[in-house]
């Protein structure tokens, strides 16, 4: 194969690697969550990434203490990363993956919602209407009042989709001058503080093998992260962001080998409009003279669920690093 074509596809295929990975993480978390509280997955996944995350904050040799310079908007992203985690842990332990991801693919609806208030950002007729589209799509994976019982799992999904949403277009507002060894950081010590206050109420004990699985999750989404990396070295944003949505077929595949899940015509429609908004919104903000701050493909990957240093950040402090003399 020429070298020219290998290279074409060597961002996209990182991306598509990364997502197989994160989707075998979230096998993981929902395998666990047949037997522990999420608070319980969340505290331990926590637990074990911390080491990863203090092993790359150590490369950071920029003057400065752990303060924030924002200590309001710090506050609230840190308050959804730990609301999105729990949420989108216990969604994955009580539903079907394939509707689990439907609805978290609302988050890049949701980010350019919340782009108007926070960023200033000017939305046009366009993506307006993409968000709209997307957002039906939710209901007909959810169809209320057509026989379909919600619970706590849907309502879960769509906290988990809303507080990655603002966490992330946080991170787009603060980025630029918020140190990124806070905004890496803070997220995953709150995540431990709460779940460990609560986890003394809902604590079963772990054999080893449950340890094992959790040390796995660790090593799938550092992993999975380093591949998100060395995907947008290699190809441009708009090429790269795209991908995420693989993970509605490995959810399928997954669900229906693993744990014996059937997926309805409605999910697979529902499904399908909000993955073609979310690629619409994607590709309109590539689009020069239409975004003034990129805030979905600025993303960078999935859903923050403050559970391991979310890639942008890791990205952020290894090339404060590597520029550092």
């Amino acid at each position: 194969m020429p070298l020219g074509l290998t290279s074409r596809f060597a961002g996209p295929g990182l991306a598509l690697l990364a997502f197989v990975l994160f989707s075998s993480h979230d096998v993981i978390v929902k395998s666990l969550g047949g037997s522990y509280s999420p608070v319980q997955i969340v505290f331990f996944s926590v637990l074990l990434g911390l080491p990863i995350a203090m092993l790359m904050l150590m490369r950071d040799r920029t003057d400065g203490n752990l303060l924030p310079r924002y200590p309001g908007w710090t506050i609230l992203r840190t308050v959804a990363a730990v609301l999105t985690g729990v949420s989108v842990f216990y969604a994955f332990s009580v539903l079907p993956m394939a509707q689990t991801y439907a609805i978290l693919f609302a988050t890049p609806l949701l980010i350019t919602l919340l782009s108007v208030p926070i960023l200033g950002e000017r939305v046009g007729w366009r993506r307006s209407v993409a968000v709209l589209v997307g957002l039906f799509g939710v209901l007909v994976v959810l169809r209320p009042g057509q026989g379909a019982e919600l619970g706590l799992g849907h309502l879960a999904a769509f906290v988990g989709a809303l507080g990655s949403a603002i966490a992330s277009i946080i991170v787009r507002k603060i980025g630029a001058e918020e140190r990124n060894v806070v905004l890496l950081l803070y997220p995953m010590m709150a995540n431990l503080v709460v779940m460990g206050a609560v986890l003394p109420f809902v604590y079963r004990p772990m054999p080893l093998a449950d340890f094992g699985a959790l040390a796995a999750m660790a090593a799938l989404a550092l992993g999975a992260s380093l591949c998100v990396i060395a995907a947008y070295k290699r190809a441009p944003a708009f090429q790269v962001a795209p991908m995420q949505y693989s993970q509605m077929i490995w959810a399928i595949l997954f669900g229906a080998l693993i744990f014996g899940e059937s997926v309805d015509l409605f999910t697979i429609l529902g499904a399908a409009i909000i993955i073609a908004s979310g690629i619409f919104i994607l590709m309109r903000e590539e689009t020069a003279n239409v975004s003034e701050n990129r805030p979905v493909l600025a993303t960078r990957t999935r859903t923050d669920t403050g559970t391991f240093p979310r890639v942008s950040g890791l990205q952020s402090v290894s090339q404060e690093a590597a520029d550092q003399p």
